[in-house]
């Protein structure tokens, strides 16, 4: 198979590649190569999506499949309008957040979606809707039967650099305080559904193989945060105490949801996220959707962290400091554990 990857040395499309090459595919990857990360055995074409041009050197040759994760509806118009015709089966991973509500756990691929996003160029925080507005590109542009819409779940996995999946196991691995207390949320009902790289790139490759279509909600096994913090720290062989806390009080000190700067990553609070780590995936697991269990994911992310990860800075989490001053007011504080 001849498989031409847009954007295949960052994470999940360098992981596609290596997929794919493993399997004995002739696989070549169009970027702009800025990270000098090419996956062996993979042929890099430089190209700039945000010019003129940039599928030209590609745009002659026939493709069995091209796989597509890109986030600005721009780019993925001119590599439709480009490379259409030229594919047998064309793959764009989309995401979840593409969701106008997320409150309701279970919710499937027939959820109403955000408004698309105007315009080829979208900030972050028009993530969903940029996606919304990719996806309509595909969707208008090819053929019924010829594309796959993967909406995925949080990627999670070795060289996690948002570092959601990463933070807990090292930081049970490692805990910032004297006694290797650790601070954990008490959010026993809410959902979390990571689905490991390797698990996603397999079943795309998988998936331009046989040339499956449609549009498929693709995330992992839903797993209580609790159980998924308790996992995580199995993994890492940590025996010191759990501080549990409240989430009213954590959100009072201003500890933020999800990931960013002083978060507990994957804790969710707000209302109306009691279904984001939830979502339906039963079209997915009859199309050949096998995820890993949780624990084999955080055991290989913390051997990526532990050789790769300290030191650099960190996108989710609470600092050292941050995690023993919440540590110890919540002991001194009455009504948390």
């Amino acid at each position: 198979m001849r498989l031409l990857v847009l954007g295949g040395t960052q994470w999940l499309g360098s992981t596609v590649a290596l997929e794919a090459v493993a399997r004995g595919h002739e696989v070549t990857a169009l970027a702009r190569g800025e990270s000098g990360r090419v996956p062996p055995g993979v042929t890099l074409v430089r190209g700039d999506r945000d010019e003129a041009g940039a599928y030209d050197v590609v745009a002659d040759a026939e493709w069995d499949a091209v796989v597509d994760v890109a986030r600005q509806p721009g780019h993925v118009r001119s590599a439709v309008a480009a490379l259409g015709s030229r594919a047998r089966h064309w793959a764009f991973v989309s995401s979840c957040s593409v969701y106008a509500a997320h409150d309701t756990p279970g919710a499937d691929e027939s959820a109403a979606l955000l408004p698309a996003h105007e315009g080829d160029t979208a900030p972050p925080e028009a993530y969903g809707g940029a996606k919304v507005a990719c996806e309509a590109a595909v969707g208008g542009g090819l053929a019924d039967g010829t594309f796959l819409i993967a909406r995925a779940g949080l990627i999670g996995g070795p060289g996690d650099h948002t570092d959601r999946t990463g933070y807990w196991p090292l930081r049970f691995a490692h805990p910032a305080t004297d006694d290797g207390a650790v601070l954990v949320p008490d959010s026993p009902g809410l959902g979390t559904q990571v689905i490991d790289v390797r698990d996603l790139a397999a079943w795309l490759v998988d998936s331009a193989e046989t040339g499956r279509g449609g549009i498929l909600n693709v995330a992992g096994d839903v797993v209580p945060l609790a159980e998924h913090l308790e996992t995580a720290r199995q993994v890492a062989g940590h025996h010191g105490p759990l501080v549990t806390a409240d989430p009213d009080w954590l959100a009072a000190r201003g500890v933020q949801e999800w990931s960013g700067e002083r978060s507990l990553p994957l804790w969710l609070h707000s209302p109306g996220w009691e279904g984001f780590g939830a979502r339906g995936t039963s079209a997915a697991r009859a199309a050949g959707l096998v995820p890993r269990p949780l624990a084999d994911t955080l055991r290989d992310t913390l051997a990526w962290e532990l050789r790769s990860g300290p030191g650099r800075p960190r996108k989710a989490g609470l600092s050292p400091a941050d995690e023993q001053a919440l540590v110890h007011a919540a002991r001194t504080d009455s009504g948390v554990r």
